[in-house]
């Protein structure tokens, strides 16, 4: 074999694995794009666990006022954006006497004021909130406040537990997918939520 003859067969090995590339890249696109979204879901998941974690935390030792402790909070989220995707509430829950049962009772809730998304909270949505973020519509006497599904039974008159809930609003770059042959790839949930009670 003369070296011309090499030179054409290695311009033509080349050539076609240049080909097989290009038909074969959109399909390596479509698997790694869902994939990428899926991990930034999995990590957006759990910044928000971490947070809500560190919250109620927060919540139960310190002193400092709700809106303090959110906004220290999300400013440990990033890569999130949560002024303009996510929200964070932080609930008091009592125990609280009445007869002979103990009624877990909401006496405080609080909403960040730096986050535009404004999903209710899945424990409790208040009726209007104060310009400070506090709940405006809970009564001061506890026995007219709302239950609070959390801890049912498990608190005696009192007992005082915080309840943070922080949600985030993924942006999914890419939805189900058909694969054809009766396959499809799951939708990614885009509304994310966390709660802790500490």
């Amino acid at each position: 074999m003369t070296t011309r003859q090499r030179m054409r067969n290695k311009c033509r090995a080349v050539g076609n694995a240049a080909v097989e590339f290009a038909f074969i890249l959109p399909l390596l696109v479509l698997l790694a794009v869902p994939i990428f979204d899926f991990a930034r879901v999995i990590q957006a998941n759990m910044i928000l666990t971490n947070i809500s974690r560190e919250g109620a935390n927060l919540a139960s030792r310190t002193s400092e006022t709700p809106q303090t402790i959110m906004n220290a909070l999300a400013a440990t989220a990033p890569p999130l954006d949560m002024g303009g995707r996510g929200m964070i509430y932080i609930t008091k829950v009592m125990g609280n006497r009445e007869g002979t049962a103990i009624r877990n009772v909401i006496v405080q809730q609080d909403k960040w004021l730096g986050g535009s998304y404004a999903p209710a909270s899945a424990l409790w949505t208040c009726g209007g909130w104060n310009a400070d973020g506090s709940c405006g519509s809970l009564p001061s006497n506890p026995n007219a406040a709302p239950t609070a599904n959390v801890m049912t039974n498990q608190l005696v008159d009192g007992e005082v537990i915080y309840v943070v809930e922080t949600f985030y609003r993924a942006n999914i770059l890419f939805g189900a997918m058909n694969l054809g042959f009766g396959i499809t790839t799951p939708q990614l949930g885009t509304n994310l939520h966390a709660m802790t009670i500490f």
